[in-house]
C-alpha cells in the first residue's frame, strides 16, 4: 500500500479470512528525525486512545504491536487524495477532530524521551529545537529566527493550559471516505498533546485556514467547538505552520528529497512568509 514516506505498509489476508494492515517501521540502522523514535508503538497508543476516548471517530483497531511493526484492522474507504468532491467529508473531519480534542493528556508534547514539558510554551520550544538540530544534522538550510519564536510568543502559547490529543498529520492521504462519508483516520503515529489549533494546519496544507472562513473542515470544527479565530489564535496558527514547514524541510533528505529542490524552495518561501508575518 503506497502513499507514505516513513514505513512500509501491506494489506494482508490472514488464514482466518480477516484483512488487516501491517506496517513495518524503518530498520534500526536508519537515520531518523529526533521525534520519530518509537513511532510504531506510538501509533498503537494513539488508536487505543481514540477508540476508548472518542469511539465515534473511525480509527483502526490494533491487532498486534511488535518490536518494529504493527497490525491493525483494515478500514473501508479511499484517501481524499483520490476523491474529487471532498467538501462533505472535510466538514465531517472537522467534527471528528473536535471530538478527539476533548481527550486530555498527562503533559504537553510527545511521549517517551521525545520533546515534552509540563507547559505548552516549553514543549513547543523543545519541539522546534529538536527540528533545528535535525536540519543541522542533515545540512538543510533554514531561514533565521525560528529558534526564538517560543520565547517571543511565550505569553500567547501559555494561554493553552490543557494538553489535547492531536493527530497532527491530517493531510488528505490519511483521511478515508466512502460515498461522501468519513470512514477512517489513519497514520496516527505522530500524535502529541498540545494546542488544538495545531490540528488546523495540516488539513489546509499550504494554505492559511483562518483566511478561508468557508473551509469545510473549519466549518465542521467551529460548529462543534464554537472556536473564534481572534488575533491570538491567528498568531498561534502561524507558529504551528512554522513548525510544520520546518519539519517538512528537515525530513526531506531522509525521504530522498534533496535540499535546494522545488519542494524545498516552495516550503522555504512559505516559512519565510510566516516568519515575516510573526
Amino acid at each position: 500500500m503506497s502513499g507514505g514516506g516513513y514505513a512500509a505498509v501491506w494489506r494482508v489476508r490472514l488464514t482466518d479470512g480477516r484483512d488487516v494492515v501491517v506496517k513495518v517501521g524503518p530498520p534500526a540502522s536508519a537515520r531518523l528525525l529526533r521525534y520519530e523514535r518509537g513511532l510504531v508503538e506510538a501509533e498503537g497508543d494513539y488508536f487505543r486512545l481514540v477508540r476508548s476516548g472518542a469511539p465515534g471517530v473511525p480509527v483502526p483497531e490494533v491487532v498486534h504491536v511488535g518490536a518494529d511493526w504493527i497490525a491493525t484492522t483494515l478500514l473501508p474507504g479511499t484517501p481524499l487524495t483520490e476523491i474529487t468532491d471532498t467538501t462533505g467529508v472535510r466538514e465531517q473531519l472537522g467534527t471528528a477532530v473536535a471530538q478527539l480534542h476533548r481527550i486530555t493528556g498527562p503533559h504537553f508534547g510527545y511521549t517517551g524521551d521525545r520533546p515534552r514539558a509540563d507547559d505548552w510554551p516549553t514543549a513547543y520550544g523543545r519541539i522546534l529545537e529538536a527540528l533545528l538540530a535535525d536540519a543541522a544534522d542533515w545540512d538543510v538550510p533554514l531561514p533565521p529566527g525560528i529558534g526564538e519564536l517560543a520565547t517571543r510568543h511565550a505569553a500567547n502559547l501559555a494561554t493553552v493550559t490543557r494538553p489535547a490529543l492531536l493527530h497532527f498529520d491530517l493531510w488528505d492521504g490519511n483521511v478515508l471516505a466512502v460515498d461522501g462519508r468519513l470512514t477512517g483516520l489513519v497514520d496516527g503515529e505522530r500524535y502529541l498533546w498540545g494546542d488544538p489549533l495545531l490540528d488546523l494546519v495540516s488539513p489546509a496544507l499550504y494554505h492559511r485556514i483562518e483566511d478561508e472562513p468557508e473551509h469545510p473542515f473549519l466549518r465542521g470544527y467551529t460548529a462543534a467547538t464554537g472556536l473564534v479565530l481572534d488575533d491570538a489564535a491567528r498568531t498561534r496558527l502561524a507558529l504551528y505552520r512554522v513548525h510544520l514547514h520546518t519539519l517538512m524541510l528537515a525530513e526531506g533528505p531522509s525521504r530522498g528529497i534533496p535540499a535546494g529542490g522545488e519542494r524545498h524552495v516552495r516550503l522555504t518561501g512559505l516559512l519565510e512568509d510566516e516568519l515575516r508575518n510573526l
